[in-house]
């Protein structure tokens, strides 16, 4: 379902690098007005200001489906954004009226085209797998409070959000030097380098930003249908597979979560035991926190038969809970933050902390 609507910008919100957000007004179908709030990416449509017409997407923000309580501005039709002039004929979100033309690191033009065409492979490179964008940070403290310093790049895949922009947790770490840079990969776009697959992504972190270790998600959001298949985490399994056969070291970050109201997704969730149970064809690491109770048993109870196909490593989450309260974004996945459910950061955590010991 696509709906479409014509409004007005009446106020400008907080905003962040690369996003306007507006308070718009809109018909309510019913010869009265109503107000939501629309995102807009202004490097596709432009900058609004308040009296702006807009044109909105409206579709799943109607629906109350992921896309973070936001309309869409698809076009300012009075007011169109001056011509994008420069190098890149990259086609990111292809086909669709806002596709956009972006320069990638592996294309024959790129000044980093001769370093991706002879790179070898990510000699040793450990790749953290994590199925939501929400374990992003949670990964990035395991890493940085073993191994301060240490360089780490987001390789953001296109399972959830395609513009990198809509991640406010990534200009955040971005900002505070916390995380060396973005790959953008697949259909999304918008991250400090794009590339056209995984795999070239893995190879543009470690030999063009220089990076110590990789963190694989999708960006926010992500899709599910409550079948064994029918989910975006799927690619997590492709994920460990491109960090294999590029010969890096994948790590493998358990989806776990002690407050979930869905029983597929507590404790271990289904997403992680298809991904890396069935759709991993090489070896990982796969993570097991050394949650505490009988919660944490469970965890490792549902975790054991990943052990027919991979290596498993029990880790501590000690200290770590004050590396994410030390964090400068604050932990939230699904609406839950720490305080609600420990287990789906201190998962992602504990595979940071053993990446931070392959490094």
């Amino acid at each position: 379902m696509i709906r479409w609507r014509r409004g007005e910008v009446r106020e400008l919100l907080p905003s962040w690098p690369g996003v306007r957000v507006c308070l718009t007004a809109v018909g309510d179908g019913a010869g009265g007005e109503a107000q939501c709030r629309a995102i807009a990416y202004t490097g596709l449509v432009g900058d609004p200001r308040p009296g702006d017409t807009v044109l909105l997407n409206t579709g799943a923000l109607d629906l109350g489906l992921g896309t973070g309580g936001y309309a869409m501005v698809v076009a300012l039709p009075d007011r169109l954004p001056p011509d994008r002039e420069g190098p890149g004929h990259l086609v990111k979100a292809r086909y669709t009226p806002l596709q956009a033309l972006v320069e990638g690191a592996d294309e024959q033009d790129s000044p980093h085209h001769a370093t991706l065409r002879d790179a070898a492979g990510l000699a040793g490179m450990p790749v953290v797998v994590a199925d939501l964008h929400s374990s992003l940070p949670a990964v990035l403290a395991g890493v940085l409070h073993e191994r301060p310093g240490a360089r780490v790049v987001n390789v953001m895949t296109d399972g959830g959000a395609l513009p990198a922009a809509f991640s406010r947790t990534l200009g955040v770490l971005r900002e505070e030097g916390l995380l060396a840079g973005c790959v953008t990969t697949g259909q999304a776009f918008g991250g400090d380098l794009e590339a056209v697959t995984v795999h070239s992504g893995l190879l543009a972190a470690r030999h063009v930003l220089g990076a110590d270790a990789a963190v694989v998600c999708q960006g926010p959001g992500n899709l599910g249908t409550g079948t064994p298949w029918g989910f975006s985490g799927v690619s997590c399994g492709e994920a460990v597979n491109a960090a294999a056969v590029l010969d890096g070291h994948p790590v493998a970050a358990l989806r776990v979560s002690e407050a979930d109201p869905r029983p597929r997704h507590r404790g271990v969730s289904h997403h992680s035991l298809t991904a890396y149970g069935r759709v991993a064809l090489a070896r990982a690491d796969v993570v097991v926190p050394l949650l505490p109770g009988v919660f944490g048993e469970r965890v490792r109870a549902q975790a054991a038969p990943l052990g027919a196909r991979h290596t498993l490593v029990d880790v501590g989450v000690e200290g770590l809970e004050e590396a994410l309260l030390a964090l400068p974004v604050k932990p939230s996945t699904m609406g839950r933050g720490l305080e609600e459910d420990r287990a789906a950061f201190l998962s992602a955590a504990a595979a940071g902390r053993h990446c931070a010991a392959l490094i």
